[in-house]
């Protein structure tokens, strides 16, 4: 047997030899330990192997400088260079995979793009002064049978009751109360607009930026302070200020002021001018009544306040809460609670249910945010798909690179260069599609926006999530494409594991539950707002305008108005009333009826018209009869609608007495329920009443022989005859009922939108993986094709996992999609049920989109010559 060193000693070696030069001085050794034995014997060649490998180990062993070639450094300029003209090679080479790939990425950065500009519009809502952190609404809740209610309406005294109690927590305490819409005039300009009356002080409580005049401007009671776009409507280049400007045809006041238009995303961003509060308590009896120190229960105003320096809201919120128990006995029994409402919330936290702000804004701030972030990973997604799709394909670009000497992290730089190249390519197509697609997108949210190309913050995030977006697309490729062992790549035997395709197939699945939740999401919206738009609302819209009577000559000439109108055989009926039929503004609480609970709270919308009214909207007579010129005792005469009647619990309504502020009314017909107010709302308990005096609208119904159009032309001089001091101003019905609508359709627009996005965005990501498999499978193709394989039975074969891959999705988007949806929905307490067909369209949807990708690359593959695929075989 040949003799052989000690194994300990060849342990050491291995174990404490110098590790660049181990595999040369092992074998010289063993080459000297066959001479020694030859010559001197087995014992002093153990001796002598011992000792000189004793003498190679470290430390011992004497320090030899070796040559070393420094591998570049992966950041130099040079090797930067490199990585870009590799990448715009391959980008170039491959012109459909670098279209889909450049394209997907832009559309998602697009989309993640215009959410971001919406969420920041939404975000700096009402933050356009420097004193907004410091404002907030007073509001007021209130507890009937456990139910609390809660609004911004307070008043009058409460705002007296802050001021002399505790002065020392506020700067600034102001009422103000909307205008409406009136006729601003000045000579031959007239313009319908809406303003506040305000408190002088609301000047400075803003503060609003003044081009003209002081904050002491609505000092005067005959003043008046317009919005710069308005006094450019009204006196054009001419300088306003002091000019005499008519209110609705009836109250001259001067310019004092000219402000800065509040910017689109402002609460008060209709405010177009203000009037001092002064003005109004003179003009309105009713407010002068309001101002009475013991009329605590008129909930008619909004009071703003700028709370103290050094303090907070939540302090003074607290010490404020009984304030309104405390002064008005009687309404204690409500436990009236008193708070602020920053002015930072205001938007984004406006809804409130039982004393809680349940919803508002922020809900589609998260959700918008949501979708933003999982489109852009779903472009990601695809970037992942469609590199690892094309991995055979370099596995021998990355052999060859291994085998002359890159180290991995030289070829995670190239292919990361390669991610960030594409990604600053998306980069400046987004901000071009995001600069197309402003206009369209700013009508859709009813927004403003802007990109914020001068903003610093704007540039960081954009670069940021840049930068993030081109790691998490890179990630996956770099780490998977550099870690190809290079003798296998070369010899032919690199084989991609079992499990490979598992992420890829993961993610695709990631994809398709994010666009089946958007789907159903999508559908479940657009059912709600076409459940609401198909609710019976009580009388023909068809042919119904409004038109604001706001100057003295519509009120002092409505009789010769209304027979004039008639003449022209335009109009076939009209009425007065103090609310459109789109709209009830007005209530009351002094009503009394036989078996009213003690405690049960008092809250009708009223209506005062006249006799005509009913027939011109064409509410249906329920019991009872209509109010009819016949019978003199309709002046005390009251029609109820359906919700009231219940409301009241009468069995047998028609004949029933109810006190009203003193007096006694008789109910003398019941109308089925009138949707004036939110479609998506309960109707309220509503009384109408004949009252020639308290009317402040003009309702007409169109000839419906005779079109809109040319109605109109026959209606407008007429107005224009007994009203020349105002415009003709006219809304239908059709539309002002239409508008109830807008926010739902916009979100449903919206929805639909990020929809097509995501399911575009999954299908590139499907055509990559489906583009994989086929050139996975090539050889496999090939060979069933010669075996007899028909291209049904070999689309059938690719398609089949993709369909698998869709079923899971669906299985995770459902319920995922009903318990989001189910719990919106809720919010509405007249709202649609969720129908399982909305789930199966999706599916079948998704389904069929699916086969309709994966098909193209499926058929292309099977159509492919087996000689050709066969031929490197």
């Amino acid at each position: 047997m040949k003799p052989t060193p000690s194994r300990w000693i060849t342990w050491l070696l291995k174990t404490f030899g110098h590790p660049d030069t181990l595999e040369e001085v092992q074998g010289d050794l063993l080459e000297l330990y066959a001479y020694w034995v030859e010559t001197v014997g087995i014992r002093k060649a153990n001796w002598r192997y011992c000792l000189s490998a004793l003498k190679l180990l470290r430390p011992l062993a004497k320090s030899k400088r070796l040559v070393e070639y420094p591998s570049p450094f992966f950041l130099s300029p040079n090797m930067i260079r490199n990585y870009v003209k590799i990448a715009l090679r391959n980008l170039v080479k491959n012109k459909v995979y670098s279209f889909i790939n450049i394209g997907g990425l832009a559309a998602g950065m697009a989309v993640a793009m215009l959410i971001g500009l919406w969420i920041y519009d939404e975000l700096s809502f009402d933050k356009f002064n420097s004193n907004h952190s410091r404002i907030a609404k007073v509001m007021l809740q209130q507890t009937v049978d456990g139910t609390t209610s809660t609004s911004e309406a307070i008043p009058i005294p409460l705002g007296k009751a802050l001021k002399n109690d505790y002065g020392s927590d506020f700067s600034q305490v102001v009422l103000t109360h909307g205008t409406g819409e009136q006729i601003l005039a000045h000579d031959t300009n007239k313009f319908t607009k809406r303003g506040s009356y305000v408190e002088p002080e609301f000047l400075q409580l803003l503060p609003l930026k003044l081009l003209e005049g002081t904050q002491t401007a609505l000092n005067d009671p005959t003043s008046i302070v317009l919005s710069a776009s308005t006094a450019k409507a009204l006196f054009g280049d001419t300088d306003p200020m002091n000019q005499i400007v008519k209110v609705n045809n009836q109250l001259a006041v001067k310019v004092a002021g000219v402000y800065e238009d509040f910017p689109a995303n402002s609460e008060f961003r209709d405010v177009h001018y203000l009037s001092p509060w002064a003005q109004f308590v003179a003009d309105q009896g009713w407010v002068k009544r309001a101002q009475d120190e013991d009329n605590w229960t008129l909930n008619s105003f909004l009071l703003l306040v700028q709370i103290a320096p050094n303090t907070d809201f939540d302090k003074i919120s607290a010490k404020i809460a009984h304030v309104k128990a405390t002064h008005a006995k009687d309404e204690a029994k409500f436990n009236p609670n008193v708070f602020l409402h920053p002015m930072s919330r205001w938007h984004l936290y406006s809804d409130w249910e039982n004393g809680v702000p349940v919803r508002g804004r922020i809900q589609f701030v998260w959700l918008f945010g949501i979708i933003g972030a999982f489109v852009l990973l779903l472009a990601c997604i695809n970037f992942m798909n469609l590199s690892t799709a094309r991995s055979e394909k370099r596995a021998k670009e990355v052999g060859i690179r291994k085998a002359v000497g890159s180290v991995r992290s030289q070829l995670i730089s190239q292919f990361f260069s390669e991610s960030f190249l594409v990604v600053a390519l998306a980069f400046v197509l987004s901000l071009l599609l995001v600069q197309l697609a402003l206009p369209w997108f700013n009508e859709i949210a009813d927004k403003q926006m802007v990109i914020l190309w001068g903003n610093p913050l704007f540039w960081a995030f954009s670069l940021s999530f840049s930068l993030l977006t081109g790691l998490i697309a890179g990630s996956y490729p770099a780490l998977y494409l550099s870690g190809f062992q290079p003798i296998k790549v070369l010899k032919g035997t690199f084989r991609v594991g079992r499990f490979a395709a598992v992420p890829r197939k993961v993610l695709v699945v990631v994809q398709f539950t994010v666009s089946v939740t958007i789907i159903i999401g999508t559908i479940i919206v657009f059912r709600q707002i076409q459940y609401a738009k198909n609710r019976p609302i009580g009388y023909d819209r068809a042919g119904l305008l409004s038109i604001r009577m706001n100057t003295p000559d519509l009120v002092k000439h409505y009789d010769i108005i209304r027979h004039d109108l008639l003449q022209t055989g335009a109009v076939s009926n009209l009425a007065e009333s103090s609310m459109p039929t789109t709209g009830v503004y007005s209530g009351d609480y002094r009503l009394d009826w036989k078996g009213r609970a003690p405690n049960q709270p008092v809250d009708f919308d009223v209506v005062a018209c006249t006799h005509d009214f009913g027939k011109t909207v064409g509410w249906q007579i329920k019991e009872g009869r209509d109010f009819s010129r016949a019978f003199s005792t309709d002046s005390v005469g009251l029609i109820m609608n359906e919700s009231a009647i219940k409301y009241m619990g009468l069995k047998h309504p028609v004949g029933e007495q109810i006190k009203w502020a003193g007096e006694t009314y008789t109910i003398i017909g019941v109308v089925k329920d009138l949707v004036t107010n939110s479609p998506f709302e309960p109707v309220k308990q509503t009384v109408f009443k004949l009252n020639y005096q308290w009317t402040n609208f003009i309702t007409i119904r169109l000839n419906p022989q005779v079109s809109a159009s040319e109605a109109l032309t026959k209606i407008a001089p007429v107005f224009r005859k007994y009203n020349p001091g105002g415009p003709f101003d006219y809304k239908f019905a059709s539309d002002e009922h239409e508008e109830k609508f807008r926010a739902e359709e916009r979100i449903s627009q919206l929805a639909t939108l990020f929809a097509i996005l995501t399911i575009f965005i999954s299908c590139l990501g499907l055509f990559g993986l489906a583009s994989f498999v086929a050139e996975q499978r090539t050889k496999e193709i090939g060979v069933r094709k010669v075996l007899g394989a028909s291209v049904f039975n070999l689309w059938q074969l690719l398609s089949k996992d993709f369909v698998v891959l869709v079923v899971i999705s669906f299985l995770i988007a459902s319920p995922a999609a009903y318990y989001v949806m189910n719990n919106w929905l809720q919010q509405y307490q007249y709202h649609s049920d969720i129908a399982w067909w909305i789930f199966a369209l999706a599916g079948a949807g998704a389904l069929l989109v699916t086969l309709l990708t994966v098909s193209f690359q499926s058929i292309r593959a099977a159509l492919v010559n087996p000689v050709k695929s066969l031929r490197s075989e």
